[in-house]
């Protein structure tokens, strides 16, 4: 009896084994990967997840740098429950949370950048049981200035043609009020002709009668 069901739990909890360390049980990072901002201006580091199990008070969220000059790894940010900051570092009072595990959102608030915030920044969340997959990256480049790209200059290509469209319906309208006005002096023009033709033409119609009399 024994010799038979021992098999059978032993294959119960192998099955459950591998369920658990199946595709289903991995946390998925998403992140903007490529990041470009001021200097001394503020900056969100975006890291959204999804997870096969509910978010539960077991979540934790874990960021580090890594400096783009090289170097170690360095802690910026912890939360479990509740967010902790670096007590010490370069990143004392400059990081802060500004995620919502509820919402999948893992984002934190780097202040006051400086150009040796350069480098790559990582976001890993655990789910437990999701424990596993990959780790979310962020490369920030500091800069003193941003750069043009297409966007501002799609920006601009779209103001200047509503621009001209303004500029075209302005000159559309001032044509049909300047013809509206030339119509209505050539009706009044009219209308001042009309009683001096009236009175040519009675005298006409005098005369006429006159000859007719004297005939």
């Amino acid at each position: 009896m024994y010799g038979r069901s021992l098999p059978r739990a032993a294959l119960l909890l192998l099955g459950i084994q591998l369920t658990a360390l199946g595709p289903g049980a991995a946390v998925e990072i998403y992140t903007s990967r490529v990041l470009e901002a001021v200097n001394g201006t503020d900056v969100r580091l975006k890291c959204t997840f999804s997870s096969f199990a509910p978010v539960g008070d077991a979540l934790t969220v874990t960021w580090n740098f890594r400096p783009q000059d090289g170097g170690s790894e360095q802690f910026v940010f912890y939360y479990h429950m509740h967010p902790f900051q670096p007590m010490s570092g370069r990143f004392k009072d400059r990081v802060f949370w500004d995620g919502n595990p509820e919402r999948y959102d893992a984002s934190i608030m780097l202040w006051k950048l400086r150009f040796d915030d350069n480098g790559t920044y990582t976001c890993q969340v655990k789910n437990p049981p999701d424990v596993d997959g990959l780790v979310g990256e962020v490369r920030l480049s500091v800069v003193q200035t941003v750069r043009f790209s297409e966007m501002y200059f799609l920006a601009l290509a779209i103001g200047s043609a509503c621009a001209l469209m303004v500029i075209i319906v302005i000159g559309v309208v001032l044509f049909q009020h300047f013809r509206k006005r030339r119509w209505a002096a050539r009706a009044h023009k009219v209308v001042e002709i009309t009683p001096k033709e009236e009175e040519r033409l009675n005298q006409e119609k005098k005369v006429a009668v006159y000859l007719e009399d004297t005939d």
